[in-house]
C-alpha cells in the first residue's frame, strides 16, 4: 500500500511542532529556574548572520503551513512575525497545529503530481506536490526545528534527542 501525501505532511508536521513546543517549554522553565531573561533565549543566535530562535520557530510554522497551502491550493493563512516571548511562540505553534488539523485529507491526497510553484524573491521554483514535500518542505521544516533545538541546547537548556524526536 502506498503512503498518501497527507500522511507525509499533516501528521509529520504536527508531531514536529509538538516536539518544538516541548523544547520551548523546557527553554522557558530553564530561564525561570536559572534566572535568565527569557528574551535572551528567544533572541539567541548560533552565529551573528543567522536568525534567532524566534525566527526559527516562525519559519518552522511557515514551512509546515506553506507546504499544505501550496499543495492543497488553500487560501493563505497569514501570521505576523512579531513573536518575541515563549508564550507568543507557543501560541503561534498552537495556531499552526490547529490550521493543519483543519485541512481535510482530500485536499492533500492525490495531489502528488500537481504543479506547485514556490515563489521567492530569488525566483520561482517549480515542483510536483510529491517533490515539494520530499525535497523542500520536510527538509526545510526540520532545518528550522533542528536549529531551534541547537539554540536551546547551546544555551544550556536540558533537552536531548528524545525531546527533539517528540518522544517515542
Amino acid at each position: 500500500m502506498a503512503t498518501e501525501l497527507y500522511d507525509l505532511t499533516i501528521p509529520v508536521f504536527v508531531r514536529g511542532l509538538r516536539a518544538l513546543s516541548t523544547l520551548l517549554e523546557k527553554g522557558a522553565a530553564h530561564a525561570a529556574e536559572k534566572g535568565v531573561d527569557p528574551l535572551t533565549l528567544t533572541g539567541a543566535r548560533l552565529i551573528e548572520d543567522m536568525h534567532p530562535l524566534t525566527a526559527q520557530v516562525q519559519s518552522a510554522c511557515d514551512s509546515a503551513k506553506g507546504a499544505v497551502i501550496r499543495i492543497g491550493q488553500l487560501d493563505p493563512f497569514p501570521m505576523t512575525d512579531t513573536e518575541q516571548t515563549f508564550d507568543e511562540l507557543q501560541e503561534r505553534i498552537a495556531r499552526t497545529i490547529a490550521f493543519l488539523q483543519s485541512v481535510p485529507r482530500d485536499r492533500i491526497d492525490g495531489r502528488e503530481d500537481v504543479e506547485v510553484v514556490l515563489k521567492t524573491p530569488s525566483g520561482d521554483f517549480p515542483f510536483t506536490g510529491r517533490s515539494h514535500v520530499l525535497t523542500f518542505s520536510l527538509p526545510n521544516f526540520y532545518f528550522h526545528v533542528t536549529t531551534a533545538y541547537a539554540l536551546l541546547r547551546q544555551a544550556g537548556v536540558p533537552v536531548g534527542k528524545l525531546d527533539y524526536l517528540g518522544g517515542i
